[in-house]
């Protein structure tokens, strides 16, 4: 196991798509309308091997998987610069979530979300990453049931078009593990965030112990508890017990940077440092929860 984490150190990370360019209107994290093609460049620059795309409500009508030939030419840029997308985090269910709509809004939601399915079974995306957090968190057991029939519904399309929904929530380790429970299907997936358990004060060890084998995709983020993503290594986040749980539970997924942003205009130096932090830890090397002192 700790080959495999060596070895994909050595083969770079993904990131989440639009830490490769200034933000826009003031969005933390969002499709980059202007940019989406020169973060494609900037990511083979840097060494990264794909991105973690974003179909979101803010790119609607720029967004290249909306369009047949906006498909074309994705797979077309990725192909020249070697880039992969491996998945979709579907942040269009955050700013729609599937939660706390009426049946028909409902049933639309789910329509577009079997869309979406489809679109990557025809790019050959692997994954769905489907956030239950913040507008779209799940706070009572009347919700919980509206997600274990909702994703039953749509678990023929991800059949279909051979694509695993991973879950982000911000469950307890026993309430998530209890929603897993109820979707025992293998396309159904655990997208574990290192820094929103850190933010929630969940403990690695307790996370895994309640749904290790199903977690499926890691996104690389610290945070400090009850707060905000802060550098890699100056949170709240156990890296060293979340390294330990990967080798414990044999873990084989994807590592996506998600990681706090620098200045405008210097993202890819930026992210080109924060990868090579995340490779060294996989590695083994410590990830102090201390601020690193500047050079």
């Amino acid at each position: 196991m700790t080959d495999f984490l060596t070895a994909y150190a050595d083969g770079g990370l993904y990131t989440m798509q639009g830490r490769l360019s200034s933000p826009e209107g003031g969005r933390f994290q969002s499709f980059p309308r202007r940019h989406w093609r020169l973060e494609i460049e900037r990511a083979a620059q840097i060494g990264l091997r794909g991105i973690e795309w974003i179909y979101d409500l803010y790119g609607e009508g720029a967004n290249p998987i909306e369009t047949e030939a906006g498909r074309q030419e994705l797979t077309r840029l990725l192909g020249e610069h070697g880039i992969a997308v491996v998945s979709v985090c579907a942040d269009y269910f955050m700013d729609r979530p599937l939660l706390r709509t009426s049946p028909g809004e409902r049933a639309a939601l789910l329509e577009r979300l079997e869309w979406l399915l489809a679109v990557c079974g025809q790019l050959q995306v692997g994954r769905v990453v489907l956030p239950f957090v913040d507008a779209s968190s799940i706070r009572n057991e009347a919700e919980r049931a509206q997600v274990i029939e909702a994703l039953r519904q749509v678990l023929p399309s991800a059949e279909q078009h051979a694509v695993e929904l991973h879950l982000e929530t911000d469950l307890d380790p026993d309430a998530f593990q209890q929603l897993l429970a109820a979707l025992e299907h293998p396309l159904v997936r655990v997208n574990y965030d290192a820094g929103n358990s850190a933010a929630l004060g969940y403990l690695p060890e307790e996370e895994f112990a309640a749904y290790g084998p199903r977690v499926g995709s890691v996104h690389i983020k610290d945070r400090l508890r009850g707060a905000g993503t802060v550098e890699l290594g100056t949170g709240d986040t156990d890296f060293s017990s979340l390294r330990e749980q990967l080798i414990k539970y044999d873990y084989r997924g994807d590592f996506v940077l998600q990681v706090a942003r620098g200045e405008p205009e210097d993202e890819p130096r930026w992210l080109a440092e924060m990868a090579c932090l995340a490779a060294q830890w996989l590695r083994g090397d410590a990830l102090k929860n201390e601020k690193r002192e500047q050079s």
